[in-house]
């Protein structure tokens, strides 16, 4: 989402690191390329305006005059001003008499029912005993889409056809409590745009249910006009937190910079894909460095840790110390790495040297390279997955034939195949040492 923000601050701050020292007027014409940058980005003129004026105040100050690199001191009060930006990071309120009920609202196609799902399923792993609740009855498909995801996650969903939905949510909320449920989430209704009859809906629900969260998911693709909804919301009821959803779309991405600012209501949730997997927790340290460019090494290891088959990867990890890596080991990796989510996501959270590398890596060619090696391995037979050695030039044509591919194509691929298994045999003799540099 960030990635034209993040190559003209890159831009400007290689600008600055050339200095060896910075003036006044050094410091005002890289502001000003900062505030157009951000301006362009979709975020709220008076919070860029605010933004730039802080980060100038405390270049020009004695922070940065006496630092050894001044370039690199204007980075890190950048990034300290934009966490500030994005306002502290607040989880969910699960505290009183249970069933704690959360409400989501939002206009129309901003992802409330997906959104449902995936908070359904963060709850469930935590241990919480969940119901779901279709208070959507107007949009076609809305009832059936929030069962589905139900029968997917093994989470209830209450419905009952005719109702109206703040009555509607009442008996959820009774049902969940004699069935012993912990959590209700109700799925509300959206409009194309704010209305009286949505916003009487809403209050009427919150007022039957009284919800310890109640939370506006908002498109981030829709710009600056996010915070108008979240305004408009705010004041009808008393937003708990927001969710962002479609943060690995191709927008501008100012909304999730301004919305804190301007709205005062806390970010809680990114939604960052279609899948259940794709939400993470707001984390203001984190989303700045990704602005920045420097990577998100943390929120990569949780994606692992919640999206990789641990058995696997171990599996994978003794074979290798033991010096062993065939084809079926790269395909098993390839099929682990798929479960990541996508590849521009993963480009944008490496760090440092490697970060900057994969950023010069179109997402899109990357997915179509990854699609075709997977279709070449498994165009070959187990036998020769295991021993590649065997795979003379008959053979390459027929595997090419099968995957729709060039024999060149196979040929480049069991050329990177020679090289990782260099690697990791550089790697068993090493340890980490000879992969740290990477990071740098």
């Amino acid at each position: 989402m960030f990635e034209t923000l993040t190559n003209r601050l890159d831009g400007i701050f290689k600008n600055l690191a050339r200095r060896g020292k910075l003036s006044e007027k050094d410091v005002d014409l890289a502001m000003g390329e900062v505030r157009r940058a951000l301006l362009e980005a979709d975020v709220h003129y008076k919070v860029a305006k605010d933004f730039v004026g802080r980060v100038r105040e405390r270049s020009v100050g004695h922070e940065v005059s006496k630092a050894l690199n001044p370039g690199q001191q204007v980075i890190k009060i950048v990034n300290e001003e934009l966490i500030e930006t994005l306002g502290e990071p607040d989880r969910l309120n699960l505290v009183g008499p249970k069933p704690r009920v959360i409400m989501l609202v939002g206009l129309q196609g901003s992802g409330k029912t997906t959104t449902a799902g995936k908070l359904a399923r963060i709850l469930r792993k935590g241990g919480e005993r969940v119901m779901m609740v279709a208070a959507d009855p107007y949009r076609p498909a809305a009832v059936q889409q929030l069962q589905v995801l139900g029968e997917r996650l093994d989470v209830p969903v209450f419905h009952e056809a005719g109702v109206a939905p703040p009555k509607l949510a009442q008996q959820a909320v009774d049902s969940a409590r004699k069935g012993g449920y912990s959590v209700v989430i109700i799925d509300t209704a959206g409009r194309s745009q704010l209305d009286d009859i949505l916003m009487e809906e809403v209050s009427s629900i919150s007022t039957n249910v009284s919800p310890v969260e109640i939370l506006l998911v908002i498109d981030s693709m829709i710009g600056q006009e996010a915070i108008n909804i979240a305004q408009g919301f705010r004041d009808s009821l008393a937003l708990t937190g927001l969710i962002l959803t479609k943060m690995d779309g191709d927008s501008r991405g100012g909304a999730a910079i301004s919305i804190r600012s301007v709205t005062g209501v806390p970010i809680k949730y990114l939604g960052t894909g279609e899948a259940l997997e794709g939400i993470e927790a707001f984390d203001p340290s984190r989303l700045s460095s990704r602005i920045l460019g420097m990577g998100d090494m943390i929120g990569l290891i949780e994606r692992a840790e919640s999206s990789l088959d641990a058995d696997v990867a171990q599996e994978q990890a003794e074979r290798l110390m033991e010096g062993e890596f065939t084809l079926e080991d790269f395909a098993a990796q390839l099929k682990q790495i798929k479960k990541l989510g996508p590849i521009g996501q993963l480009m944008d959270m490496l760090p440092g040297q490697m970060g900057k590398m994969a950023r010069q890596v179109n997402p899109n060619d990357a997915e179509k390279q990854l699609k075709r090696t997977e279709a070449i391995i498994n165009s070959m037979t187990p036998e020769e997955r295991r021993r590649p050695k065997t795979l003379n030039a008959s053979r390459r044509r027929r595997i090419a034939k099968g995957a729709g591919t060039t024999v060149q194509e196979v040929n480049r691929l069991m050329k990177q195949y020679r090289e990782m298994k260099k690697v990791f045999k550089r790697f068993r003799k090493t340890g980490m040492k000879g992969l740290t540099g990477l990071f740098r």
